[in-house]
């Protein structure tokens, strides 16, 4: 419960230095370490600036993962109270909710700037909040990264029927269209990606941008590195809070939380864009070999896909309202995209 001081006590609390004010502490959790560029890291920032903005009168404190809970566990702790808040994406959750994933990201979806003008203006969040609340949870959405890379390879691949049978590590609605095509994949956190390749638990892996790839070290093991990242070509995140905690804010905390949250979505895009031209050109110097993926092999993984939505769609009312939500925005959107930017 939140404590509120009367005019008489806070006056006492004025006069007599030593007692303390109360403040609104807020234990997150995150899915990601705080060293991980981006992932991490823009978690780390969210707390700084709720505190700063704040006056020190918000505290939305981060914790490593596996300090309060795994990193994939999150979304439980906060439904059921166990912890206030989490730091995550809303993709790790489609196992729960179909829906969740397509707040995360799209394959052949939109960049930052559109799948953020959907998300804010277009009605997403509002559909994301509403899948959220059946589970005690209410989720704002809180920070985006630039398209990945679309995988890791010991060998080449020269076609796409050479993905069948392997053992791959693959997030989100992406990893569908993956199993549709024989690959075996796996939801790994970050920490335990580079381990399951050294070992050979998997034969391949996608995670991230270059930049944060370049941290986590796969080209140790892996020199193939294959763009672009068709089924993430932007990923957001979310700032998850126990509806109860949620509820018992004031409206300035809230306000301030949401406002955190919107200017790291504008950071994690700019930061995003900024690095990753000298993480490729790092990598380079490593050996790893660059590769992009031809056009037929991009229309498989198209039609794949279409395939895949159409099939959760079909069995998945809050996906279906979703699901044409964003095609009906990007629809319109396009009639701007085309006239509006150099292509």
């Amino acid at each position: 419960m939140k404590r509120y001081l009367t005019a008489a006590a806070l006056s006492l609390s004025l006069a007599m230095p030593g007692v303390a004010i109360a403040k609104t502490k807020l234990n997150m959790a995150s899915t990601y370490p705080s060293s991980l560029t981006q992932l991490g890291t823009l978690g780390v920032s969210l707390s700084a600036n709720v505190e700063a903005m704040s006056g020190g009168e918000l505290e939305l404190k981060f914790f490593e993962p596996g300090a309060l809970v795994p990193a994939l566990e999150v979304f439980d702790a906060v439904s059921n109270g166990s912890v206030d808040a989490a730091w995550s994406t809303p993709g790790y959750w489609q196992g729960k909710e179909p829906s969740l994933a397509l707040f995360s990201a799209v394959p052949f979806g939109p960049d930052a700037r559109e799948f953020g003008a959907w998300l804010l203006f277009g009605g997403g969040e509002e559909m994301m909040q509403k899948v959220y609340a059946k589970y005690n949870i209410h989720s704002i959405i809180c920070g985006v990264i630039a398209p990945e890379a679309s995988g890791w390879f010991r060998e080449p691949v020269n076609s796409i029927e050479d993905l069948a049978g392997k053992k791959m590590r693959f997030f989100g609605l992406g990893a569908k269209v993956m199993q549709k095509l024989g690959v075996d994949t796996q939801l790994l956190g970050a920490a335990d990606i580079y381990p399951a390749l050294e070992r050979g638990t998997i034969d391949a892996t996608e995670f991230s941008q270059p930049a944060i790839d370049l941290k986590l070290g796969f080209y140790q093991i892996a020199k193939h590195y294959y763009f672009p990242g068709w089924h993430q070509q932007s990923t957001s995140f979310e700032l998850m809070i126990n509806t109860e905690r949620w509820n018992a804010l004031s409206d300035a905390e809230k306000a301030m939380l949401t406002t955190a949250c919107r200017a790291n979505y504008a950071l994690g895009m700019a930061e995003g864009e900024a690095i990753q031209g000298a993480a490729l050109a790092e990598l380079e110097s490593k050996g790893v070999t660059i590769h992009k993926w031809d056009q037929a092999t991009l229309d498989k993984f198209e039609s794949t896909w279409n395939e895949v939505a159409a099939e959760i769609a079909a069995s998945d009312a809050a996906f279906k309202e979703a699901w044409d939500s964003l095609s009906a925005f990007r629809a319109e959107y396009k009639k701007w995209s085309d006239v509006g930017y150099l292509k």
